[in-house]
């Protein structure tokens, strides 16, 4: 499904904090967010999770008006915010068993794919770091919708964590048929990961570029060190500025 946000503004008192945001996400498609802290990025998934209602604007789903309303996205924000008296199955199925449908089997080979099948029935105090991400990431991938926003999902962990989740992340998201929005302060993490970025500027919010990513895929760590990555990261770090 295509999403569309057209024209989002919104203001917290007298504070403007996003200001005339449009784009597309395309079936199929991952496209990062990137800005400075404090530009509303975490607005903008509030918004198009129906969560804020917005100031000016809409928020369409396959050119359906779903502006304010809550259950069309999945979500995955900064922490994994998995329920402690849950085991990492019935973690990973949760998503999928609130709209009634819940797939264990399903659950388990994804699991099972991100070396976890040893850990089904383990609870999140025994799971590390990058353990907790790669449950809350098959809940929301277990989850209905098609379209799934992940609010910063690497920022806590250390370098060759993220980079090892990164990897993890596209092997998973390329065998689905959904669409990613990704909200990230890395810009490498994003070249790496997206077809398309956007780049928000602050105070208030409004795109100031949107970047084609040109790498074709599949994506591998050696993509980091080729001469074409470290020119558009230099071209994204001159954006932002």
């Amino acid at each position: 499904m295509s999403l569309k946000i057209e024209s989002l503004s919104k203001s917290f008192g007298d504070r403007l904090i996003l200001s005339d945001i449009t784009f597309t996400l395309q079936p199929g498609e991952f496209v990062s967010i990137i800005g400075p802290s404090g530009s509303g990025k975490s607005t903008l998934f509030h918004l198009i999770g129906g969560l804020l209602q917005p100031d000016e604007g809409q928020v369409l789903l396959e050119d359906k008006e779903i502006t304010g309303e809550r259950g069309h996205i999945s979500y995955m924000p900064q922490q994994p915010s998995l329920f402690p008296w849950r085991t990492v199955l019935q973690n990973a199925t949760l998503g999928s068993e609130l709209t009634g449908a819940p797939n264990e089997e399903l659950a388990k080979q994804l699991l099972q794919k991100a070396n976890l099948g040893d850990m089904l029935k383990a609870y999140p105090h025994q799971l590390s770091g990058g353990m907790k991400q790669r449950v809350a990431f098959i809940r929301a991938l277990l989850s209905p919708q098609s379209i799934m926003c992940l609010d910063e999902p690497f920022s806590d962990l250390d370098s060759f964590t993220k980079k090892d989740m990164q990897r993890w992340l596209l092997e998973t998201w390329e065998q689905y048929d959904k669409s990613i929005l990704f909200i990230t302060h890395d810009i490498e993490e994003a070249l790496f990961l997206s077809d398309r970025i956007i780049i928000l500027s602050t105070n208030p919010a409004t795109i100031k570029e949107v970047i084609e990513a040109p790498f074709s895929r599949p994506r591998s760590d050696q993509l980091y060190l080729s001469e074409e990555f470290l020119k558009w990261k230099k071209k994204v770090v001159e954006t932002l500025l």
